[in-house]
């Protein structure tokens, strides 16, 4: 152990920690889960760090020995270094301070082994003078929380959903000419194209990717340029604007001073819409997973109007058994996602005054559901959609089968009589066919016509009756 000071005095540290003494007091005072920030996390706060020593220097308040030792660490933060380094618990203070000051003493620590120096000299850099400058630990976490959280969603999330969307177009495309029945109520319907209802789940993914760009758009705004409680106290008035510039240079995202450092600082608003669209998309990636493993059911008693690839062996004790692991997956994956959003949700009314003080568990929340809502997304598509064939003979048999083709005859004999033509085939176990021939409805060549599942499925060129559900 080596012995460091902060303000409250001496503390004993690990000799192989590059953190300090307040960072050793907050892992003293937290032993609470055992996790500590996303790494993810670090790496925004890391490059928070680094634009703000790069605007240090622009103004002339850090030299360029300083800025450019400040700024090699930070990138060592970015490219995802000296995590080990980073032990705080999420549960900690609720403005991260413990966290800003671990990245501050971090920074300097490293700075000292870099240049020669003891660690915990605080030489070449002060953790608070140097790294800290014109900064207070209420507008750089905000800061990162938005920042590395636009990276995740830019970086893991979008890509997922893209990828899903085109798997989902592909199978879309291919089974454009089998028709099936479509269900409503969870009841036979008139007949779709499985390409048509695969089309259906690709726009839902299309449009979970379009959330994501609108969640980053959310989180443009930076509280950074605040400090303590939004004044901007101890700070430049040029900094905040050369901060946000830099940003905007090193992550192509267009990030902007806040227009309101109050509410930047004391509301996490934006975070909670951020939570909101995780929690859309998670909604939707359900809606697509349970009908996936609907449709696939089976393989005897079941619809299985389609075939999902064989990923594992589905029990322990029904050889030969398959199930849609997939699908199951993805779903406990949007609960989760869900449940985190919720916590958001509920973290951001927790602002109190001048200062939301739940942003350790924000981070946590939104880094977590982003994560596993990205791989979930990405696995169901290569190991899921990638695989999945259709059964054209299953589909029409179901068809074929099915009562709700009468819809199409409304407009030859109406709706009464053709309720009552569903109501007799469904008793008498007949087809509609039968029993419109045997009641000299319509002629043989007509009904044929009429009946036709395809063109069910082709707007404007079948007639089809009102009414819903």
């Amino acid at each position: 152990m080596r012995t460091e000071r902060d303000s409250m005095g001496e503390m004993p540290v690990p000799d192989e920690a590059l953190y300090g003494a307040s960072t050793q007091r907050a892992v003293l005072n937290f032993p609470i889960s055992g996790r500590p920030m996303p790494p993810a996390f670090i790496r925004g706060l890391g490059l928070v760090k680094l634009a703000c020593a790069a605007a240090n220097q622009e103004l002339g308040l850090l030299t360029p020995e300083k800025s450019a030792l400040i700024q090699q660490v930070a990138h060592e933060l970015l490219q995802g270094k000296l995590l080990e380094h980073f032990p705080v618990d999420v549960f900690q203070t609720g403005s991260g301070t413990s966290t800003n000051m671990n990245a501050n003493e971090v920074i300097a620590n490293r700075a000292s082994q870099l240049s020669g120096q003891t660690i915990g000299s605080k030489k070449p850099l002060h953790p608070n003078d140097d790294v800290n400058l014109g900064q207070s630990s209420n507008d750089v976490i905000p800061t990162a929380l938005h920042v590395s959280v636009a990276l995740a969603l830019h970086e893991q999330l979008h890509p997922a959903l893209k990828h899903l969307h085109a798997a989902l177009a592909a199978k879309s495309e291919a089974f454009s000419e089998i028709v099936k029945i479509g269900r409503t109520h969870l009841m036979d319907a008139t007949p779709v194209t499985l390409g048509q209802e695969f089309s259906g789940y690709a726009a839902q993914a299309s449009k979970a990717a379009v959330r994501v760009e609108k969640a980053i758009v959310a989180l443009r705004e930076l509280a950074i340029g605040g400090t303590a409680v939004g004044t901007g106290i101890n700070c430049h008035p040029e900094f905040a604007g050369k901060v946000c510039r830099i940003l905007t240079e090193k992550t192509g995202i267009l990030f902007y001073e806040a227009h309101n450092h109050f509410e930047a600082q004391a509301a996490r608003d934006d975070s909670v819409e951020v939570a909101g669209q995780l929690s859309a998309i998670a909604a939707s990636l359900t809606k697509i997973a349970n009908d996936i493993r609907l449709l696939a059911s089976g393989p005897r008693s079941g619809l299985q109007e389609i075939r999902l690839p064989a990923t594992q062996p589905g029990s322990s004790i029904m050889p030969g058994k398959v199930n849609p692991v997939m699908s199951e997956m993805l779903v406990q994956v949007c609960i989760y996602a869900q449940g985190l959003a919720q916590m958001v949700a509920m973290c951001g009314r927790d602002g109190h005054f001048e200062l939301n003080v739940t942003i350790p568990l924000i981070a946590h929340s939104l880094h977590e559901a982003i994560h596993c809502l990205a791989n979930g997304a990405r696995v169901f598509a290569d190991q899921c959609v990638h695989g999945i064939e259709a059964d054209p003979e299953r589909c029409r048999e179901l068809v074929d089968r099915s009562l709700m083709l009468v819809t199409a005859l409304n407009p030859h004999i109406g709706y009464d009589a053709a309720a009552a033509v569903a109501k007799e085939a469904f008793a008498s176990n007949k087809t509609l066919r039968e029993v419109v021939l045997e009641k000299g409805l319509l002629d043989a060549a007509t009904l044929d016509r009429a009946l036709e599942p395809m063109a069910m499925t082709k707007p404007g060129e079948s007639a089809l009756g009102g009414g819903g559900g």
